[in-house]
């Protein structure tokens, strides 16, 4: 029996955060089971909600021996996260690492040695003991470092692609569309000769798209933002967005620029507006503030949430199974991740660490690496 260093999350109902590194056991692996050294772990946007929900950070405190940090809870939003409190839990959706310890299973057995990625929920941790089916195993030379995301941005990217297509739409809007995620996109619909209608901040977010092809790119900073939406939407004939931001009025913007060219050629009054069906999927939350909808787009339309593993779980496993393995032939290309700071599990507690990987900037992504003293 082996133990193993881990980040676990704690809000009590007293409003209090709790992040703690704290030593746990390794169990045997049972006849299905592997155990995974953890070499790799990215710090995304979806894990920093369950890590450290609505907790004032700039006000943390890390106890003396660096294995605790505690921060208050804005209380005014306890009731959203009722179902979690007073529970210490496991973080880390998605990681890489070599299988050290695999059950007596053929599955299992044919992970030994191998750098896999890993989807669990609890990969801030120097190991852990997963169903061999959690893995993705990795053409040997592959890193556990280029493994780390083979999970949460290629599938979403990939995904996105596929509702698109389920749903009979030719094209594709996408907020925030700098990030690593949005990347990956850009270079999937360059290659299957999908229209992207990409939105950022910033011009220097609009040169990194640039830079790797995409050719719609409308800098929401700027003051012909909403014509250049317009002309976007107009030469791509887009009806379909999802959206990373969530709050504010994006969202209404997209649905107002899709409605105004589905109705330009429309004559006469009409009252419930063009009859094509403008769909955004929310499946971000950047800005945490309340989604405002300026109705001004007729009435067919739908804004949604959107979730990874539900819209994979109506798949079948074969085509699952397929979009897994592109994403294993293409890690260092269409899915290549880079990482602009490694630090390790105690690190992840520092204060001014969190407040830089909590910042989300484009540009900057944070690698945990367990095995870094």
């Amino acid at each position: 029996m082996t133990t193993s260093k881990q980040l676990f999350t704690r809000i009590s109902s007293q409003a209090q955060l709790e992040v703690s590194l704290q030593d746990v056991e390794v169990p045997e692996p049972s006849s299905n089971q592997v155990v995974v050294r953890i070499e790799a772990a990215p710090i995304n946007p979806s894990d920093m909600w369950p890590m450290f929900g609505p907790a004032n950070l700039a006000k943390a405190e890390l106890n003396a021996d660096k294995t605790l940090l505690s921060a208050p809870v804005f209380e005014q939003i306890l009731p959203r996260i009722k179902s979690r409190l007073d529970q210490t839990l496991p973080i880390g959706n998605e990681g890489a690492g070599v299988v050290v310890a695999a059950g007596d299973s053929k599955a299992a057995q044919a992970l030994m040695g191998k750098t896999v990625g890993v989807i669990s929920g609890s990969m801030y941790a120097e190991y852990c003991v997963v169903p061999a089916q959690s893995c993705l195993p990795h053409k040997e030379g592959v890193t556990p470092r280029q493994a780390a995301s083979s999970f949460v941005n290629p599938l979403t990217a990939l995904c996105m692609v596929e509702n698109m297509r389920t749903e009979g739409h030719t094209a594709l809007v996408h907020t925030a569309a700098a990030s690593s995620l949005g990347q990956m996109l850009n270079r999937i619909c360059v290659a299957q000769d999908i229209p992207l209608v990409n939105i950022v901040r910033s011009q220097e977010q609009a040169a990194i798209l640039k830079e790797i092809g995409a050719t719609f790119i409308c800098d929401s900073s700027k003051a012909s933002f909403k014509e250049d939406l317009y002309q976007a939407i107009e030469a791509t004939g887009a009806t379909l967005a999802f959206d990373a931001t969530g709050g504010g009025e994006l969202a209404s913007d997209i649905l107002t620029a899709m409605e105004a060219v589905g109705t330009k050629d429309v004559k006469g009054f009409n009252t419930y507006g063009s009859e094509l069906n403008k769909q955004i999927y929310v499946y971000g939350g950047l800005d945490m503030g309340p989604t405002t909808l300026n109705r001004a787009y007729g009435m067919t339309w739908s804004i949604s949430g959107w979730l990874l593993n539900r819209f994979l779980a109506r798949l079948t496993p074969e085509r699952t199974g397929q979009l897994q393995k592109q994403v294993t032939d293409e890690i260092n290309t269409t899915f290549a991740s880079s990482f602009t700071d490694e630090i390790s599990l105690q690190q992840a507690l520092d204060p001014a660490t969190i407040l830089k990987y909590n910042a989300k900037k484009t540009g900057e992504k944070f690698l945990i690496n367990p095995t870094k003293k």
